[in-house]
């Protein structure tokens, strides 16, 4: 009889906790409300489409999209229709992002990325390569022999690579340069963001150093990020402070001072707002490195 297992699950043997889950779904039910998970997802749509709301944007999916969240990242799927896929998650105990990032290379590509949409579009060809592959990781899951760990991260670590590089030929340059004045601004933004995330937290001020209107920086960032300047400014400074509390044993104190609050509490409540958690449970419950930076 062929085998009819849906859901392919392994289990961090020291906490008893979720360290990586395959799983494919016939409907909507588990994506028809807000998700915030203390793991990473991915989620291939094969069949149906809808609205993915994530963060404070919207978007329209569609069959063949694959989508990517990181811990704690808000995001539901509204839709009609029947959807189908295939969904993965894992914990950063399992394949932290962050720490791998000079193999992988998807964080700022597939997760963490405040310009661009959560998602990439699988062609026919990337289907079937990625089918085999999870194919590969179900009968993995399995037959539990030696160094499964170490196969399921590298077959992983595959679909990671192949999702970053079919990203970033479907999003070369995010910008319509319909406009050649507009682009310019906005990768000034960007630019100015990224200097200056630490120090400088207002809207207000990111227009002065481009010499724009406020409303008018406003107007262009939500036709082309579809997010407000200071969603852009929290989100860089959020990414920041978890990429801190996964890695480090820094005091939450010593955090909020490095990005600009001298008020460790009202650095908390942002933090809360914005990461849907409390710095504190982000680090106990998603925090990989313990102080530990090899």
């Amino acid at each position: 009889m062929p085998n009819t297992q849906t859901t392919f699950t392994l289990v961090n043997p020291q906490n008893g906790n979720l360290a990586f889950k395959l799983f494919s779904f016939e409907n909507n039910d588990h994506f028809d409300h807000i998700q915030r998970h203390n793991y990473y997802s991915i989620i291939w749509i094969t069949e149906g489409n809808g609205k993915l709301r994530v963060d404070t944007s919207t978007y329209d999916i569609d069959k063949d999209a694959m989508l990517f969240f990181s811990p704690y990242q808000p995001f539901m799927i509204n839709t009609t229709a029947i959807v189908k896929g295939i969904a993965i998650h894992f914990h950063p105990d399992f394949f932290c992002i962050h720490k791998h990032q000079a193999e992988v290379a998807c964080n700022g590509v597939l997760f963490n990325n405040i310009y661009q949409p959560p998602y990439i579009h699988i062609d026919e060809v990337s289907a079937i390569h990625i089918d085999q592959l999870l194919q590969q990781v179900k009968t993995e899951i399995q037959n539990a022999a030696l160094a499964q760990y170490e196969l399921l991260v590298s077959y992983l670590k595959i679909l990671l690579i192949t999702a970053s590089r079919l990203k970033e030929k479907q999003f070369p340059d995010l910008i319509n340069i319909a406009s050649k004045k507009e682009p310019f601004i906005l990768q000034d933004l960007k630019n100015a963001i990224e200097t200056n995330y630490r120090v400088t937290h207002s809207a207000g001020e990111y227009a002065g150093m481009l010499n724009i209107s406020v409303k008018a920086l406003a107007k262009i960032t939500k036709n082309y990020f579809n997010k407000t300047v200071t969603n852009l400014i929290a989100e860089r400074i959020v990414i920041e402070a978890k990429r801190e509390l996964y890695l480090t044993t820094k005091p939450v104190k010593q955090i909020a001072y490095e990005l600009g609050y001298d008020d460790e509490y009202y650095f908390s409540r942002f933090f809360k707002i914005n990461a849907e958690v409390s710095p504190q449970l982000y680090r106990d419950t998603v925090g990989y490195g313990r102080g530990n930076m090899n």
